[in-house]
């Protein structure tokens, strides 16, 4: 999240919501902002929404990411929402999408589907 410099600003009841204003770090060599960092931004607010409606000591790993790009991104912030479209009790199935904000203009420019196990770490697994 640090690297990214992408600021999860609403998690709760399988939603959660995030900003990231767009920096030079995040463009590919053409000026546009990179698809792996929109890809981030969709696997990231959908892992907060699933882990936002998990039992406790529950969490949620990535098992399938899906982006359809439908516009090159360019501007000033970009908004990303996800939230939970189908909870189990393994697999969870998440819906994202990226918007363009450019002043008072918003632009859809890139949705995802993600599809998010649970997991529950082992005792082994836990940090001591």
């Amino acid at each position: 999240m640090d690297l990214v410099r992408f600021e999860v600003t609403q998690v709760g009841q399988g939603r959660a919501e995030g900003w990231l204003r767009i920096e030079p770090v995040h463009h590919q060599s053409t000026g546009l902002v990179h698809g792996g960092a929109i890809a981030t931004l969709a696997d990231t607010v959908a892992g907060y929404a699933t882990a936002s409606v998990l039992p406790a000591g529950g969490r949620a790993v990535t098992a399938e990411l899906k982006v359809s790009y439908f516009q090159p991104a360019v501007g000033e912030r970009l908004h990303a929402i996800g939230w939970v479209i189908r909870q189990g009790r393994k697999i969870n199935f998440c819906e994202a999408e990226i918007w363009l904000v450019n002043g008072a203009s918003r632009q859809l420019i890139a949705k995802a589907s993600v599809t998010m196990a649970t997991v529950t770490p082992k005792k082994s697994d836990a940090p001591s």
